[in-house]
């Protein structure tokens, strides 16, 4: 698609000015979000042929865009943009347009954009039945090559990467109601507009109007692709009706097993994981950190806090050898780390995990939940940015348990549980090996029978080892950080161990 620019050759009269139409903003969509909320909610499955709708996931990955097509395909600029068919679970239209030189003209859609594979379909696919999805590419990893850089696909999910990275854990644009008994609400993204972006910009800019049941909302996403790619996120939302349990920056992934619970398979792969563990910044002086598990029943926990500094799913497991899978590559799946700008006031950050018998299943959300309940007519308003990284050593700056490792088999102590937790980075390694480090544990409720820390001369970090016997048929909650003196050296490790 080429968008003619034409320039008066001299600026129209001041009362002209006034009268010509603002330019595309945030203002503009959180204005449509605000009116959509005051009306009733539509359903956005419109038009969608059953030959569609009933897709198997092979059919459906059969259709691809034709990249030829791509939106500024041939216009030497540093971002194109493909869409995504509607069928198979993207059963909704979304609606898509560009904002460029002062005007809004809509993507039209047209099945020659596509190639349909070996999809044979009883009548042909309809001209106006609009996409599914977008996805955003850049030469990420090398000038002469665009790769996919992110993509918003299904209800309000996105995902981002960013150098050397493949796709694992999403984003959501809202949660409602996740994990309650009356089950859960997806928004979706029902509109979009890109910004056309500027001959060597290193920078996009998109918006997109969120629908749900219960609320309408804006959204505005400025992406920044790099070795670790950056969205800065900016989303206002209006309640339609009382809301019990609201999400904002929520997470997805999947976490099917790992060092510490080895699932009862015979598979090659030692571990199977997109994201091993949620780290939050409490302050600037406190980080937790708490191992992801696939547990034999729903499972939540709840960190209350004030203001939150940070938190994300990260994959801290970078060694091809803990995963041996050539096709999945899960030692480059991306950490996710959400960076609220502004008071966020009084919450909580949730972990929830899923039971899951498969790898295809997304089985973990962490997610900010405002203290309070949403009411009919309300707007909440917050700015945040999303990081997509491999590593980063100020995530925390602190040192941080790299590996949780759990043993039942322990002779002399039959009801025992021994848990080995090894931490390294920040300051650990450059710590003499007689350094007076101790380890701070606390186990509840059990009886701690055992405590150990010393130096592991292999990695130059240092492992704690922990016994332990549970007292009750109760849960028990598992802490431990190292300390030098009235320093904090590592980040709080953290753990819920299930009898």
């Amino acid at each position: 698609m080429v968008l003619a620019q034409t320039q008066p050759a001299q600026p129209p009269p001041a009362a002209e000015q006034r009268s010509q139409p603002q330019p595309f903003s945030f203002d503009l969509v959180r204005d449509l979000a605000r009116q959509a909320a005051s009306r009733d909610y539509e359903d956005a499955d419109d038009g969608l042929p059953d030959y569609l709708a009933d897709l198997g996931y092979d059919q459906y990955r059969d259709i691809r865009y034709r990249l030829e097509r791509a939106l500024w395909r041939d216009e030497n600029l540093p971002f194109e943009v493909q869409f995504f068919h509607r069928g198979f679970l993207y059963k909704p239209r979304v609606d898509v347009a560009v904002v460029a030189f002062g005007k809004v003209q809509p993507i039209i859609f047209d099945p020659g954009q596509f190639h349909y594979g070996n999809n044979a379909f009883p009548e042909p696919v309809p001209a106006d039945l609009g996409f599914a999805g977008l996805r955003l590419h850049y030469p990420l990893n090398r000038p002469d090559y665009k790769d996919e850089v992110a993509a918003f696909l299904g209800a309000s999910y996105f995902r981002v990467l960013g150098a050397g990275q493949v796709y694992g854990a999403s984003a959501r644009g809202l949660a409602i109601d996740t994990a309650l008994p009356s089950g859960e609400e997806f928004p979706l993204f029902r509109r979009f507009w890109i910004e056309r972006p500027a001959p060597g910009a290193s920078f996009i800019r998109l918006w997109a109007l969120l629908d749900s049941p219960s609320v309408a909302g804006a959204f505005q996403f400025i992406l920044r692709p790099g070795a670790a790619s950056m969205m800065d996120i900016d989303c206002a939302i209006y309640a339609r009706r009382d809301i019990a349990k609201l999400g904002l920056a929520p997470l997805t992934s999947m976490y099917f097993y790992g060092e510490a619970d080895r699932k009862q398979v015979v598979d090659y792969r030692p571990e199977v994981h997109d994201s091993d563990g949620l780290l939050v910044a409490a302050s600037p002086e406190e980080w937790r950190w708490r191992p992801c598990v696939n547990p034999g029943s729903l499972q939540i926990t709840t960190l209350p806090l004030i203001n939150p500094r940070g938190f994300g799913l990260l994959q801290r497991d970078r060694e091809f050898a803990n995963y041996q899978d050539l096709e999945s590559r899960f030692e480059l799946r991306p950490s996710m780390w959400v960076a609220p700008k502004g008071d966020w006031g009084e919450g909580v950050v949730e972990l929830i995990e899923i039971p899951t018998e498969s790898e295809a299943n997304d089985n973990l959300v962490a997610v900010w939940v405002p203290s309070g309940s949403m009411k009919q007519g309300q707007e909440l308003v917050r700015s945040y940015s999303l990081r997509s990284y491999l590593e980063d050593d100020q995530l925390p700056p602190l040192g941080r348990a790299v590996a949780t490792r759990l043993s039942l088999y322990n002779p002399g102590f039959e009801n025992a549980v021994r848990m080995v937790i090894d931490f390294n980075g920040g300051p650990l390694p450059a710590l003499p090996d007689d350094a007076p480090i101790t380890a701070e544990a606390s186990v509840k409720p059990a009886r701690l029978i055992h405590l150990n820390l010393q130096r592991n001369p292999v990695t130059s970090g240092w492992r704690a080892t922990m016994l332990f016997e549970p007292e009750t048929g109760d849960p028990v909650e598992l802490r431990l950080f190292l300390r030098q003196n009235e320093q904090i050296l590592t980040e709080t490790w953290t753990y819920r161990w299930m009898p």
